[in-house]
């Protein structure tokens, strides 16, 4: 349709740009002026500081940390005013802080549009994360064998290992594997193999962040239209239910036919979501639209961990000599084990030590206030604010790491030499010091499965491979998309181990 030349998508813009504007001159909300702004706090000016967030946020983070850190900073985004908190005493008084008072769901719904993007039913009755945080975890040692499988099957697939040195791109290729690791546990063999399937997942990821990008720019009253307009979340429903209808069909039948007697019945996230699963969520529908979510929350994030490990391993091959020692002395005891995974301190070490030199983003821990919320410092933030902690500064703080602009690899593996200093530094725990996985009870659930997974594609990179960057050249430096940091497009050049 089209009205005096412009198309009716192209009116919804220019009314929702008006309407925005004067919205947030009109709410951009008094209650904020007492907390210090970093950039522009002007209604009009304060754009500028919402476009230059895009694509240097980073910098506009570590400028509100410097100035005022211990406290509380804003800044200016294109829909609303993040407010930051930055120290380790504010960032504790946000993990303290009650549901009812600091939500972590409301805060992931409305930055992510969950009502839109993946279904009110994701927001309203996550039960997946449940799973995540106990079945998930709870098989890990049972489930080792088949990750280990699989990480052999892909590399051999999508790297075989050749004499001679072949370059590929480095994070497009581990998410081929981090895809098919991830989804042999969450739908088994031979589904996770099948190239359709995980493009999905990896496109699924994609279009749920940029639809979220686009209806986060709308007005509440127009959201609704936006999400209609803007998602393509159906048609990945449906093309999800293509694939994973026969396999739920099939395990209902046998669920059916056989109960308790079914002695080889799957035990991966599928058939954990079909047992727990109640009322409408047990259609297939709602079934593949949970597989989709939890491809959402996995295959991305571990691929992007797992790059900016890579980096610094392919930029530095004298680092692989000291992991092989200490792979090969383990497994020689151990076996391909969960145990064995637990026992190699310097690969937990080196990856623990890339998530806090680059890391996901530069911030972490968002939280939507339901209520006013008064910090211990006496600063206070009103209802409606969006609120995040600084991760990225905390982990480069010289009050918090020695050389903290430096990557030490072996950082954690020393500091966990000192007396009850051992559970302290491992990859999976948080402390108000280290944040790669959040902190507190809304801490990311899936890390254990997670860390559990990048430890064994590190150790089996390094027993099986030779890797290096082109003529000994540095990694690509990251790419900061608002508060998100992603490892910079690089290739790295892989080979049969020769040593």
């Amino acid at each position: 349709m089209v009205l005096g030349g412009l198309t009716l998508t192209e009116c919804v813009f220019a009314l929702t740009s008006a309407l925005l504007g004067v919205r947030w001159y009109l709410k951009r909300g008094s209650n904020l002026d007492s907390i210090p702004t970093v950039g522009f706090s002007g209604p009009i000016l304060s754009y500028i500081t919402a476009v230059q967030y895009l694509f240097k946020g980073n910098e506009l983070v570590q400028e509100g940390y410097d100035k005022y850190k211990g406290g509380l900073f804003k800044i200016a985004m294109l829909d609303h005013w993040e407010v930051i908190a930055s120290g380790s005493q504010t960032i504790e008084d946000v993990r303290k802080a009650s549901d009812s008072v600091l939500s972590f769901m409301d805060a992931v719904a409305r930055t992510l549009q969950v009502e839109y993007t993946l279904g009110p039913e994701i927001h309203h009755n996550p039960y997946h994360v449940s799973i995540i945080r106990s079945q998930l975890t709870r098989n890990l040692g049972a489930l080792f064998p088949d990750v280990r499988e699989e990480i052999v099957a892909s590399f051999n697939d999508i790297i075989p290992a050749k004499d001679e040195w072949v370059k590929y791109p480095a994070m497009e290729t581990l998410m081929k594997i981090v895809c098919r690791t991830s989804n042999r546990i969450f739908v088994g063999a031979p589904q996770c193999r099948d190239p359709d399937y995980n493009q999905l997942n990896v496109k699924f990821t994609i279009d749920v962040v940029k639809a979220a990008l686009v209806i986060n720019r709308f007005p509440d009253v127009l959201k609704p239209l936006a999400g209609r307009l803007f998602t393509s979340v159906p048609g990945s429903i449906r093309r999800a239910i293509r694939h994973l209808a026969p396999i739920i069909e099939d395990r209902r039948a046998k669920l059916r036919d056989l109960g308790d007697d079914w002695n080889d019945k799957p035990n991966d996230m599928l058939m954990w979501l079909m047992e727990e699963a109640r009322g409408d969520e047990q259609s297939t529908r709602n079934l593949a639209l949970r597989i989709l979510t939890v491809n959402f929350a996995a295959i991305h994030t571990s691929s992007m961990s797992f790059t900016h490990a890579l980096y610094p391993l392919a930029a530095n091959p004298e680092y692989a000599r000291i992991l092989r020692e200490e792979v090969e002395s383990v497994v020689a005891t151990d076996g391909w084990t969960k145990l064995a995974m637990g026992k190699m301190h310097k690969v937990d070490s080196f990856l623990r030590e890339s998530q806090r030199f680059d890391g996901l983003g530069v911030l972490t821990m968002q939280r939507h206030a339901l209520k006013p919320f008064t910090f211990s410092n006496g600063q206070m933030v009103p209802t409606g604010t969006l609120l995040s902690c600084t991760s990225m500064s905390v982990h480069h703080d010289a009050e918090n790491y020695t050389n903290a602009d430096v990557f030490d690899p072996w950082r954690f593996s020393d500091m966990r030499e000192g007396e009850g200093e051992a559970a302290k530094h491992q990859m999976v725990s948080t402390t108000p010091e280290f944040l790669a996985f959040g902190h507190g009870k809304h801490a990311c659930p899936g890390r254990f499965f997670a860390a559990n997974e990048l430890k064994a594609m590190l150790a089996h990179v390094v027993i099986t491979y030779d890797v290096r960057f082109e003529d000994g050249g540095a990694p690509p430096p990251n790419l900061y998309v608002g508060s998100a940091c992603v490892p910079g497009k690089g290739h790295v050049l892989f080979r049969k181990r020769q040593v």
